[in-house]
């Protein structure tokens, strides 16, 4: 399998995927990265731009974007897996609201960069319409609204629409209606990651590819090629981070699959919509969710694939076929103008990574020298962006708004070791499976989910 196999996105990258060299030997530097992802570039670039005299290095076992950075569903959003509710019950209302006024500004900030540096990532802040397609899913739509109005979030931040108004933007079938917001850009991922190595390259940030990390301690990273030496190690391996010693049960590796139809006439487009490119989901309890592409495709994804023994993860686990086909009818479910023809070009999956309480969290030890970011539980396109940034000031010791923000210094609890964890994960997602059938039969919310959602902290 080659690197252009992995995903649509690195199937149509805008370089040549050519590796960069390996790690030439041992190494002393200010900052070692592990992992050329979306986390550990940003904040190489942030850094960089702070401070241009600060020798960084980046280690990758593959090549950058790899990982999901390469892969996901190219949701630049203002998503963040734990709710402003369980933000506020754990850090009170004003640091929620915080937290989730920084993700707004975050997706700009994204733009601001892909502007500036010049990366063409295919761009377009159209929002996400999220539909509602049964009376459970409507009311999950209208308690998310009302949700955000407690905390003062006004209808520019989230939107409630009929039926009318949603199929406007997504014709899909059986629209009861549902909700919109500004706060998303669809992307081309891997071209952003691609574009951000090449930005921090420019910087004096050096990427070494091809180079596995055997351990990583405070104060050096040791690989095959040698020992990188530094006063600050960044952890920055999301959903790859169990396969490093003693941080298998830090976070769970759940498979996230995706597939990408053929670029669709316009007369398809002009019954489906997404006329701004908008990125779309629904509110069932098993994660779909889909964009329009440049290149007029329906590039479409969602959870069920399997939870894997001992966290294990391995490139045979990106393909599930029972998934993919699952997948194809959920899309042409949603569509029906898709017909029974329809032809799928890509297919690919990876590990996302989730914690055990579900939050994501960032923060620097300065006692070891050892910082972190991750477990973004797939909604890290934008969110690595923020941790990047807020990595970048507490490396550098400076306070600001965001060495403040809640997660900052998060501890999440470790996993259930064996086989409990591997029970558990694929026990939650037949549940949340099971939810959606019955409440498609009843219309009513399934109280099972909600007592799911209640163990995990949500």
């Amino acid at each position: 399998m080659t690197p252009r196999d992995l995903s649509l996105w690195l199937a149509t990258a805008d370089d040549d995927l050519s590796p960069r060299p390996t790690l030439p030997g041992d190494r002393d530097v200010d900052v070692a990265i592990v992992g050329a992802g979306y986390t550990g570039l940003w904040t190489a670039y942030y850094l960089a731009v702070a401070d241009p005299s600060l020798r960084i290095a980046v280690l990758e076992k593959e090549f950058a974007g790899y990982g999901a950075s390469g892969r996901n569903g190219g949701w630049c959003s203002a998503l963040f897996p734990t709710s402003l509710s369980a933000l506020a019950r754990r850090h009170g209302r004003d640091a929620a609201v915080a937290m989730q006024r920084a993700l707004y500004a975050t997706v700009d900030e994204v733009g601001r960069v892909v502007a500036t540096e010049g990366i063409d990532c295919h761009w377009r802040k159209g929002g996400t319409i999220v539909l509602a397609r049964t009376p459970a899913q409507l009311a999950r739509a209208r308690a998310e609204v009302d949700d955000a109005r407690e905390f003062g979030f006004g209808e520019d931040d989230l939107a409630l629409l009929g039926p009318a108004e949603a199929r406007s933007r997504c014709a899909a079938s059986q629209v009861l209606g549902g909700t919109y917001t500004a706060h998303c850009a669809a992307i081309h991922p891997a071209r952003l990651v691609r574009g951000l190595a090449r930005a921090v390259e420019r910087r004096g940030v050096r990427i070494y590819e091809r180079t596995p990390v055997l351990a990583l301690r405070p104060g050096q990273v040791v690989t095959a090629a040698g020992t990188v030496r530094a006063p600050i190690v960044v952890r920055a391996t999301e959903g790859y981070t169990p396969t490093l010693p003693g941080h298998r049960r830090a976070l769970a590796p759940i498979y996230s699959l995706m597939i990408a139809t053929e670029p669709l006439p316009e007369a398809v487009w002009q019954e489906i919509g997404l006329a701004e490119r908008e990125t779309f989901a629904d509110y069932r309890h098993l994660i779909i969710y889909g964009q329009r592409t440049a290149d007029g495709r329906l590039a479409f994804g969602g959870r069920g694939a399997p939870y894997h023994f001992r966290s294990r993860v391995r490139p045979e686990y990106d393909r599930e076929p029972a998934v993919f086909a699952a997948l194809r009818r959920t899309l042409t479910d949603l569509f029906p103008v898709l017909g029974p023809h329809l032809r799928i070009t890509h297919t690919w999956g990876g590990p996302l990574g989730v914690p055990r309480d579900w939050f994501p969290s960032v923060g620097l030890d300065r006692t070891t020298g050892l910082a972190w970011a991750g477990g973004y539980v797939g909604d890290g396109v934008s969110t690595t962006n923020l941790a990047g940034r807020t990595l970048a000031d507490l490396i550098r010791g400076e306070e600001s708004d965001l060495t403040s923000l809640p997660w900052v210094g998060h501890r999440s609890p470790r996993w259930e070791p064996e086989p409990l964890r591997w029970l558990g994960i694929n026990a939650g997602l037949r549940v949340m499976a099971s939810a959606d059938a019955a409440e498609a039969r009843s219309g009513r919310p399934s109280r099972r989910a909600r007592l799911f959602g209640r163990l995990i902290g949500r």
